[in-house]
């Protein structure tokens, strides 16, 4: 099979691997689209993603949607031929995060696409059985990858306490921005105000359920109970945590660069605001599915260029361009339906 191997920063390859053998508990995909994430980039781009190095060529990609084709030992057959989308951390399972029901903070887990663990850029991936979900009919196989943003998507909200009627500000229009605006337009958010440089992507934010798309400099005066910032981007925390009513709560979604980053916390302190983090997701996906299968998030409004996997390499820099929304990455062979 061919595989789009990242050997270092911007040294992106296309080379043959063997087809990976389905082990007991695991199942074999054959992967239709893969997405383009930003911590993909970071990896592209940097050889890097935060404190997590590139040390040995590895093939990135957890975003990933395919068509299950073997089954390996102790998996139930009705998988087989099943439409899925990969549900790429995996954890162990017995710590007291597992355990606790929090199993995205395990300390032993390991993700699909986060070296040294390859993911799914590539025509096939063994993947625990346990890590797949089936996509609902009949999303299109560019947008069945959307469903693990959406999963961080929901995920956020949970750690945002939002209920229905109170007021939300999203910073950063991004896919995974975009995708929080209409999880809380459909949980029954009254307000949302989402806030971005680029006036195409507020203008889909718009579309899709903002009640408000604005640019960052037009925030003085917005109050909100709370506010989700998923630029990833350390200028956005000032306008953030400025909006945030007292009591409210900010939630941290988008991956900030290491090292200090300044962010106004005496407004945290002075009028109690619950400051917290979220990292991927936990029980989000069957969430995120339901959601889609019920019509109420579009993600295909959000699917962008689609580029064949001997392209991965200029997919990797249309993605970094910032042009579009989500890039794809067609990995089935020879461009055919696997």
């Amino acid at each position: 099979m061919r595989a789009a191997v990242l050997h270092a920063a911007k040294d992106l390859r296309i080379e043959p691997r063997p087809v990976p053998r389905p082990g007991a508990g695991e199942a074999l995909v054959a992967v239709e689209s893969v997405g383009l994430c930003g911590s993909d980039l970071h990896y592209y781009l940097d050889g890097r993603n935060g404190t997590n190095e590139l040390r040995a060529p590895a093939v990135l990609g957890h975003e990933i949607g395919g068509t299950v084709t073997a089954l390996g030992a102790g998996v139930p057959d009705d998988l087989s031929g099943a439409r899925v989308v990969v549900e790429p951390a995996v954890p162990c399972r017995t710590c007291p995060a597992c355990i606790g029901g929090r199993y995205n903070l395990c300390p032993h887990g390991r993700c699909l696409g986060s070296p040294p663990t390859d993911g799914g850029l590539a025509e096939y991936v063994a993947v625990p059985a346990t890590q797949l979900h089936r996509a609902p009919d009949p999303l299109p196989p560019h947008a069945v990858p959307l469903l693990e943003p959406l999963a961080v998507a929901v995920h956020a909200l949970r750690r945002a306490h939002v209920e229905a009627g109170q007021s939300l500000l999203v910073t950063g229009a991004g896919p995974v921005g975009l995708l929080v605006t209409q999880v809380a337009r459909a949980w029954g958010v009254s307000e949302i105000v989402v806030s971005d440089m680029d006036e195409d992507r507020l203008a889909v934010a718009r579309e899709l359920g903002a009640s408000r798309a604005v640019h960052p400099g037009d925030l003085g005066g917005v109050r909100v109970a709370r506010g989700i910032e998923c630029s990833g981007a350390a200028a956005a925390l000032p306008g953030l945590l400025a909006a945030v009513e007292p009591g409210g709560r900010a939630v941290l979604v988008g991956t900030l660069r290491a090292g200090d980053v300044p962010a106004p916390l005496g407004l945290v302190q002075r009028y109690e605001v619950d400051l917290v983090g979220t990292f991927r997701y936990a029980a989000s996906f069957p969430p995120a599915v339901e959601l889609v299968r019920r019509g109420a998030v579009n993600l295909t409004a959000l699917a962008g260029t689609n580029f064949p996997l001997e392209d991965a390499d200029e997919a990797f820099r249309h993605a970094a361009s910032g042009a579009g929304l989500k890039t794809t990455i067609d990995c089935t062979i020879q461009g055919e339906q696997a």
